[in-house]
Protein backbone atom coordinates (compact mmCIF):
# COMPACT_ATOMS: atom_id res chain seq x y z
CA UNK A 1 0.00 0.00 0.00
CA UNK A 2 2.84 2.41 0.87
CA UNK A 3 4.12 2.93 -2.66
CA UNK A 4 4.79 5.64 -5.22
CA UNK A 5 1.60 7.39 -6.32
CA UNK A 6 -0.29 6.87 -3.05
CA UNK A 7 -1.27 9.90 -0.95
CA UNK A 8 -0.59 9.94 2.76
CA UNK A 9 -4.24 10.80 3.48
CA UNK A 10 -5.25 7.57 1.73
CA UNK A 11 -3.05 5.64 4.16
CA UNK A 12 -4.68 7.45 7.07
CA UNK A 13 -8.18 6.52 5.91
CA UNK A 14 -7.13 2.90 5.48
CA UNK A 15 -5.65 2.81 9.00
CA UNK A 16 -8.79 4.35 10.51
CA UNK A 17 -10.99 1.69 8.91
CA UNK A 18 -8.64 -1.14 9.92
CA UNK A 19 -8.47 0.01 13.54
CA UNK A 20 -12.25 0.43 13.83
CA UNK A 21 -12.91 -2.92 12.09
CA UNK A 22 -10.83 -4.60 14.81
CA UNK A 23 -12.80 -3.11 17.68
CA UNK A 24 -10.21 -0.51 18.62
CA UNK A 25 -9.99 3.28 18.64
CA UNK A 26 -7.33 5.46 16.94
CA UNK A 27 -5.40 6.97 19.86
CA UNK A 28 -4.11 9.97 17.95
CA UNK A 29 -7.41 11.09 16.42
CA UNK A 30 -8.48 14.32 18.19
CA UNK A 31 -5.65 13.91 20.75
CA UNK A 32 -4.84 17.51 21.64
CA UNK A 33 -6.65 18.51 18.47
CA UNK A 34 -4.66 16.25 16.12
CA UNK A 35 -6.99 15.59 13.17
CA UNK A 36 -5.83 12.17 11.97
CA UNK A 37 -5.37 8.54 12.98
CA UNK A 38 -1.73 8.35 11.86
CA UNK A 39 1.23 10.67 12.02
CA UNK A 40 2.93 10.41 8.61
CA UNK A 41 6.23 12.22 8.23
CA UNK A 42 8.08 12.17 4.89
CA UNK A 43 11.82 12.70 4.52
CA UNK A 44 12.91 15.75 6.59
CA UNK A 45 9.81 15.61 8.79
CA UNK A 46 10.86 14.07 12.10
CA UNK A 47 7.44 13.33 13.63
CA UNK A 48 3.81 14.46 13.89
CA UNK A 49 3.30 15.06 10.18
CA UNK A 50 -0.30 15.47 9.01
CA UNK A 51 -1.58 12.97 6.45
CA UNK A 52 -2.57 15.05 3.43
CA UNK A 53 -2.49 15.08 -0.37
CA UNK A 54 1.29 14.51 -0.45
CA UNK A 55 1.96 11.90 -3.14
CA UNK A 56 4.57 9.35 -2.09
CA UNK A 57 7.43 9.01 -4.55
CA UNK A 58 10.36 6.72 -5.25
CA UNK A 59 13.27 7.43 -2.91
CA UNK A 60 11.16 8.81 -0.05
CA UNK A 61 11.50 7.91 3.60
CA UNK A 62 8.01 7.75 5.13
CA UNK A 63 7.71 7.54 8.91
CA UNK A 64 4.35 6.14 10.04
CA UNK A 65 3.43 6.45 13.73
CA UNK A 66 0.28 4.72 14.97
CA UNK A 67 -1.39 4.65 18.37
CA UNK A 68 -4.40 2.51 19.29
CA UNK A 69 -6.72 2.11 22.28
CA UNK A 70 -7.90 -1.47 22.83
CA UNK A 71 -9.46 -2.87 26.03
CA UNK A 72 -8.80 0.49 27.72
CA UNK A 73 -5.05 0.31 27.12
CA UNK A 74 -2.88 2.28 24.70
CA UNK A 75 -0.30 0.94 22.28
CA UNK A 76 2.17 3.05 20.29
CA UNK A 77 4.55 2.08 17.48
CA UNK A 78 6.32 3.66 14.51
CA UNK A 79 8.19 2.44 11.44
CA UNK A 80 10.10 4.33 8.75
CA UNK A 81 9.52 2.90 5.28
CA UNK A 82 12.02 3.20 2.44
CA UNK A 83 10.08 3.71 -0.78
CA UNK A 84 11.70 1.81 -3.64
CA UNK A 85 15.38 2.55 -4.12
CA UNK A 86 16.62 5.12 -1.59
CA UNK A 87 20.08 6.67 -1.54
CA UNK A 88 22.95 5.34 0.59
CA UNK A 89 22.51 7.99 3.29
CA UNK A 90 18.87 7.07 3.81
CA UNK A 91 19.69 3.37 3.80
CA UNK A 92 22.28 3.83 6.53
CA UNK A 93 20.00 6.16 8.51
CA UNK A 94 17.10 3.71 8.68
CA UNK A 95 19.42 0.79 9.47
CA UNK A 96 21.19 2.61 12.28
CA UNK A 97 17.95 4.02 13.75
CA UNK A 98 16.41 0.56 13.94
CA UNK A 99 19.64 -0.74 15.49
CA UNK A 100 19.38 2.07 18.07
CA UNK A 101 15.90 0.83 18.99
CA UNK A 102 17.09 -2.76 19.34
CA UNK A 103 20.07 -1.75 21.48
CA UNK A 104 17.79 0.32 23.70
CA UNK A 105 15.38 -2.59 24.15
CA UNK A 106 18.28 -4.74 25.37
CA UNK A 107 18.65 -2.26 28.26
CA UNK A 108 14.91 -2.22 29.08
CA UNK A 109 15.14 -4.75 31.91
CA UNK A 110 14.67 -4.71 35.66
CA UNK A 111 17.50 -2.95 37.49
CA UNK A 112 18.65 -0.78 34.60
CA UNK A 113 17.82 2.93 34.39
CA UNK A 114 16.30 5.25 31.80
CA UNK A 115 19.77 6.68 31.22
CA UNK A 116 21.02 3.25 30.11
CA UNK A 117 18.36 3.16 27.39
CA UNK A 118 19.11 6.76 26.42
CA UNK A 119 22.87 6.21 26.23
CA UNK A 120 22.45 3.10 24.06
CA UNK A 121 20.57 5.15 21.46
CA UNK A 122 22.82 8.21 21.59
CA UNK A 123 26.08 6.31 21.48
CA UNK A 124 25.16 4.20 18.46
CA UNK A 125 23.63 7.08 16.50
CA UNK A 126 26.45 9.53 17.12
CA UNK A 127 29.13 6.90 16.50
CA UNK A 128 27.61 6.58 13.03
CA UNK A 129 27.69 10.33 12.47
CA UNK A 130 23.99 11.06 12.99
CA UNK A 131 22.17 13.64 15.12
CA UNK A 132 19.95 12.64 18.07
CA UNK A 133 16.83 14.79 18.51
CA UNK A 134 16.70 16.30 22.00
CA UNK A 135 13.34 18.07 22.03
CA UNK A 136 11.21 14.93 21.57
CA UNK A 137 11.34 11.82 23.73
CA UNK A 138 9.76 8.44 24.37
CA UNK A 139 7.39 7.95 27.28
CA UNK A 140 5.50 5.67 29.57
CA UNK A 141 2.35 4.23 28.03
CA UNK A 142 -0.62 2.33 29.45
CA UNK A 143 -3.97 3.75 30.52
CA UNK A 144 -2.88 7.06 28.95
CA UNK A 145 -1.00 7.65 25.71
CA UNK A 146 1.74 9.64 27.42
CA UNK A 147 2.70 8.71 30.97
CA UNK A 148 5.79 9.06 33.13
CA UNK A 149 8.67 8.41 32.83
CA UNK A 150 10.02 10.31 29.85
CA UNK A 151 12.42 8.18 27.80
CA UNK A 152 14.96 10.44 26.04
CA UNK A 153 17.31 9.24 23.32
CA UNK A 154 20.35 10.85 24.92
CA UNK A 155 21.79 10.62 28.42
CA UNK A 156 24.23 9.07 30.83
CA UNK A 157 24.46 5.43 31.82
CA UNK A 158 23.26 4.73 35.34
CA UNK A 159 21.14 7.89 35.53
CA UNK A 160 17.40 8.50 35.70
CA UNK A 161 14.45 6.42 36.84
CA UNK A 162 15.20 2.83 37.82
CA UNK A 163 13.31 0.29 35.72
CA UNK A 164 10.91 -1.98 37.59
CA UNK A 165 8.98 -5.05 36.48
CA UNK A 166 5.59 -4.16 35.03
CA UNK A 167 6.54 -0.71 33.76
CA UNK A 168 5.56 -0.17 30.12
CA UNK A 169 7.40 2.38 28.01
CA UNK A 170 7.49 3.55 24.40
CA UNK A 171 11.08 3.62 23.17
CA UNK A 172 11.35 5.72 20.02
CA UNK A 173 14.69 6.83 18.57
CA UNK A 174 14.30 9.91 16.34
CA UNK A 175 17.57 10.21 14.46
CA UNK A 176 18.59 12.83 11.90
CA UNK A 177 21.01 12.32 9.02
CA UNK A 178 22.62 15.68 9.79
CA UNK A 179 22.31 18.05 12.71
CA UNK A 180 20.25 17.15 15.77
CA UNK A 181 18.49 20.52 15.57
CA UNK A 182 14.82 20.66 14.60
CA UNK A 183 12.18 23.22 13.64
CA UNK A 184 8.64 23.33 15.03
CA UNK A 185 6.02 24.42 12.50
CA UNK A 186 3.36 27.02 13.18
CA UNK A 187 0.68 24.30 12.89
CA UNK A 188 1.71 23.21 16.41
CA UNK A 189 2.52 19.64 15.35
CA UNK A 190 4.90 19.14 12.45
CA UNK A 191 8.61 18.91 13.32
CA UNK A 192 11.33 18.97 10.65
CA UNK A 193 15.11 18.83 10.66
CA UNK A 194 16.72 22.26 10.76
CA UNK A 195 19.08 21.43 7.89
CA UNK A 196 16.33 19.73 5.84
CA UNK A 197 18.21 16.43 5.80
CA UNK A 198 16.17 13.24 6.27
CA UNK A 199 15.13 11.83 9.63
CA UNK A 200 14.11 8.31 10.72
CA UNK A 201 11.86 7.14 13.55
CA UNK A 202 11.25 3.63 14.88
CA UNK A 203 9.20 2.86 18.00
CA UNK A 204 8.12 -0.13 20.07
CA UNK A 205 5.94 -0.43 23.15
CA UNK A 206 7.99 -2.42 25.66
CA UNK A 207 7.17 -4.04 29.01
CA UNK A 208 10.00 -4.15 31.55
CA UNK A 209 10.86 -7.69 32.67
CA UNK A 210 13.71 -9.45 34.40
CA UNK A 211 16.49 -10.53 32.06
CA UNK A 212 14.79 -9.63 28.78
CA UNK A 213 12.21 -7.02 27.79
CA UNK A 214 8.79 -8.04 26.48
CA UNK A 215 8.24 -6.17 23.21
CA UNK A 216 4.49 -5.69 22.94
CA UNK A 217 4.44 -4.27 19.41
CA UNK A 218 5.92 -5.98 16.36
CA UNK A 219 7.49 -5.20 13.00
CA UNK A 220 7.22 -8.81 11.82
CA UNK A 221 4.11 -8.26 9.70
CA UNK A 222 5.71 -5.24 8.02
CA UNK A 223 8.97 -7.04 7.38
CA UNK A 224 7.18 -10.08 5.97
CA UNK A 225 5.46 -7.89 3.37
CA UNK A 226 8.68 -6.01 2.58
CA UNK A 227 10.70 -9.18 1.85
Amino acid sequence: IIAPGVTTIALDKLAYEFIKDHGATPAFLNYGGFPNSLCISPNDQVVHGFPNEYVIKEGDLISVDCGVIKNNFFGDSAYTFSIGEVDAEKQKLTKVTQECLNLAIEKAVVGMRIGDIAFAVQNHAETNGFGVVRELVGHGVGVQLHEKPEVPNYGKRGSGVKLEEGMVIAIEPMINAGTAAVKFWADGWTVTTKDNKPSAHFEHTVAIKKGKADVLSTFSLIEEVLK
